[in-house]
């Protein structure tokens, strides 16, 4: 299949995108034969996002929470009391389902790989790149065995990703050094939140996820990646809509407004910085790279400027794997006969889009157990195109 007349940020004119086998095989002005061809308008291609922190499963969620606290374990603590209902009523939906939303949910927004934080998921095959290859550790305070599993020694070839230094106060703060001080096989080690970390911690993390919009809505305060950034590799990450929005575009575009990191360190914390530390094959586009792409309007702007204005309803394709994942309306009649599996017709809103299974028997399982549950997409009135 050939991508045709999109733009990339970073190079002058458009090209064109030859993919193969699930890995992009080519990218060049001039046109390229293939019997599969979609050729875009004022369209603006990236590498899939990555998302480096998100539990699939707290997904249904609404933010829970109604004051700035202290530090993580001060709101887990409150919100366990004071939303005891409405976390059993997330809870007692199949862990599969809430799975399932949870990949939707990055999906909709053009992530193409997400790092779900927990214990391996449940569910087999998955319409995004879901990476399990490290050691999850929930966090100091609340994992009761956090020491011995930190220096087991059949998990010293891989990192050891932990909650760390989330809050304002000298819990937060000395708990990253007494994880530094526990570290005694000398683990790789990716810290999310850092909120209290300062920039002698930074050095003992291989990488640290920021997590913006999840900080200001527990603390009202976020992690001094300005600073951290000159010792650690900063990733981006949205945790669950326990702590933020469900569109990882808010996020972004709050980060933009924080001015911690240059348009190109946020852009390469989503994509080529996580590529490598997750030890991914994508991140850019590019040949021989993994077919993770994003198409979306470039609305009359080009470069990054075109990339910080995107929202889900502008995303004309997401490609994972080499595979469409969801498209817009807009091109369904040039992908009349390329098309293998089903999709679902669904409306964000304002446009109407193609998302690859069944969604609407999911939200409708899902209301089964949780018959308010809210999803920020529904299924149109008309009839299908």
């Amino acid at each position: 299949m050939v991508l045709n007349n999109i733009l990339i940020p970073g190079t002058d004119g458009a090209v064109n995108i030859r993919l193969d086998k699930g890995i992009i095989a080519d990218i060049k002005p001039a046109a390229m034969n293939d019997a599969e061809q979609v050729t875009f308008v004022e369209a603006l291609a990236f590498p899939g996002l990555i998302n480096s922190h998100d539990h699939l499963d707290f997904n249904l969620f609404p933010q829970l929470g109604n004051k700035t606290y202290q530090n993580y374990t001060e709101w887990g603590n409150y919100i366990h009391e004071v939303y005891a209902d409405e976390i059993a009523s997330v809870l007692k939906i199949p862990v599969a389902l809430r799975e399932q939303w949870g990949v939707y949910k990055n999906l909709l927004c053009g992530v193409t790989t997400v790092v779900n934080h927990g214990e391996n998921t449940v569910i087999d095959h998955k319409l995004i790149n879901v990476v399990d290859r490290y050691q999850s550790i929930h966090s100091v305070q609340f994992e009761k065995n956090w020491k011995k599993r930190l220096n087991n020694p059949a998990k010293i070839g891989r990192p050891a990703v932990i909650h760390i230094g989330e809050g304002t106060d000298d819990l937060a703060y000395n708990e990253i050094d007494e994880l530094i001080k526990w570290n005694i096989l000398g683990r790789k080690l990716i810290g999310i939140h850092g909120v209290a970390m300062d920039i002698k911690q930074a050095k003992k993390f291989n990488a640290l996820v920021w997590c913006p919009e999840s900080n200001h809505y527990l603390l009202n305060k976020t992690a001094p990646v300005d600073e951290l950034k000159k010792q650690t590799t900063i990733l981006f990450g949205t945790d669950s809509t326990l702590t933020g929005h469900w569109d990882i575009w808010q996020h972004i575009r709050l980060a933009r407004k924080t001015a911690l990191l240059t348009g190109d360190e946020l852009y390469q914390s989503l994509t080529t910085s996580a590529a490598k530390i997750w030890k991914l094959n994508s991140g850019k586009l590019s040949a021989g790279l993994d077919a993770d792409i994003v198409v979306a309007k470039a609305k009359r702007q080009t470069g990054l400027s075109a990339f910080y204005a995107t929202t889900p309803d502008d995303i004309l394709m997401v490609v994972q794997g080499g595979e469409i994942r969801l498209f817009d309306e807009s091109l369904y009649h040039q992908l009349n006969g390329i098309l293998t599996v089903p999709y679902s017709k669904i409306s964000t809103g304002g446009h109407l889009k193609y998302v690859q299974g069944d969604i609407h028997q999911l939200m409708n399982e899902i209301k089964r157990y949780k018959a308010d549950a809210e999803f920020p997409v529904f299924k149109p009135v008309q009839p299908t195109a």
